[in-house]
């Protein structure tokens, strides 16, 4: 059976695609964020995964306000990037990993999960930045398995449902049929509002617990309703809902466990407050 080797956690503002491109890493304005990268890079060295699953927020680019699914899982050969103009310019294909995928796809249908399958899906700067982030150098090295969950358009999916799929998505990695090693990626967030009369608002106190929650209470922020957790976190801050597949796809708490390796908090960037995080699955 496959090996489910952790769980990586960052933040995808497009502006970090323009400062990759343009070197600015080391500027003061994006040292801070991006300090937080080499000793995750270190571990994924180390550890070598062969697949990772994406879980992200599409920003119009397969779905828009007039056909926006809850939870849509990605069953591709390749996914192209088409971003928005404010990243990375180019990019080369991402290889998918198809038999996952369905394998995935049918574990979810299997627990009544109603999920959308795309066998053609574009990807923007949600799923190939955590990639280049991660592996900044070369092609990426891992195939992926994109898992996009809705943060647009209400009615969005519960807390509590998003880290059911996790889990759910966890357990199928756990089954699937392979001697390949798998990583989970989480991708957006934390708090930001970006538009209204809170623009600019972030709760660095929410944030640093939720982060914490992650390591050794990561259903903490399940008792949140969806309405709760924009008061606390902004309109755009229920991206955190992606850590939270994350974090449900490595198991419970009082089940498996996850040793935290490495972890980074800053802000601002463009108004919104940016993590790393890499947790390891400990058998």
């Amino acid at each position: 059976m496959a090996k489910l080797i952790g769980g990586l956690g960052t933040s995808h503002i497009p502006a970090i695609g323009g400062a990759i491109h343009k070197g600015l890493q080391q500027e003061p304005y994006w040292k801070p964020f991006f300090d937080g990268f080499p000793p995750i890079r270190e571990w994924l060295a180390k550890s070598r995964p062969d697949v990772v699953v994406m879980f992200y927020n599409d920003h119009g680019l397969n779905f828009f306000l007039d056909k926006m699914p809850t939870f849509a899982v990605g069953a591709a050969p390749e996914y192209n990037n088409a971003d928005e103009g404010w990243g990375i310019p180019t990019l080369p294909p991402f290889k998918g990993e198809v038999d996952l995928s369905w394998h995935i796809i049918n574990t979810l249908i299997d627990k009544e999960f109603d999920v959308v399958t795309c066998q053609e899906m574009l990807v923007d700067h949600a799923c190939t930045l955590p990639l280049k982030l991660f592996w900044p150098e070369g092609d990426c090295p891992v195939t992926v398995v994109p898992i996009c969950i809705n943060t647009v358009q209400f009615p969005l999916p519960s807390a509590k449902r998003t880290y059911a799929l996790g889990k759910a998505v966890g357990e199928a990695i756990k089954s699937w049929d392979s001697s390949k090693k798998v990583a989970v990626i989480a991708s957006g967030g934390l708090s930001h509002q970006l538009d209204g009369e809170r623009a600019g608002f972030i709760n660095k106190a929410f944030d640093l617990k939720f982060l914490d929650s992650l390591e050794s209470n990561p259903e903490w922020a399940t008792q949140f309703s969806v309405h709760q957790l924009v008061e606390q976190t902004g309109t755009q801050g229920v991206e955190l809902l992606m850590w939270l597949a994350m974090r449900g796809a490595l198991g419970a708490a009082g089940g498996s466990k996850v040793r935290r390796v490495t972890g980074n908090y800053h802000i601002p960037i463009s108004n919104t407050a940016t993590a790393a995080l890499a947790l390891e699955a400990v058998d």
